[in-house]
């Protein structure tokens, strides 16, 4: 570092806290039906960004999913949901796929019937 210039961060720095990513196995099992191993690829990548500062990606999410948060990936076309779980730093991935409004099939009606069972 030159003179004068100071350090940025410290070691109790919240952004510098690295997320585990944990997945349900209703997550898992999305994951695995996704046939095009560039997508996968995309979306592992775009899973492993949440890592850090996972609160500040995505939006969150509303009605029976308040508490969760979604990010796309893959063009736009494919969801991740997930909820940040401070106390234990995990970020837990509940649901990846295809955003289809009005079709049973649209990753946010499928996560709710999970969630509600």
């Amino acid at each position: 570092m030159g003179r004068g210039a100071k350090a940025v961060g410290t070691m109790t720095d919240e952004s510098n806290l690295e997320y585990g990513i944990q997945f349900t196995s209703s997550a898992l099992e999305m994951l695995g039906a996704i046939k095009d191993r560039r997508e996968l690829e995309v979306l592992k990548n775009r899973i492993n960004k949440l890592k850090s500062e996972p609160e500040k990606q995505g939006k969150a999410l509303v009605d029976n999913l308040v508490g969760y948060r979604s990010v796309r990936a893959v063009g736009q076309r494919y969801r991740i949901i997930y909820r940040v779980e401070e106390t234990t730093i995990v970020v837990l991935v509940v649901g990846v796929g295809k955003r289809k409004e009005g079709d049973k099939k649209d990753i946010y009606a499928l996560l709710k019937r999970l969630l509600d069972d």
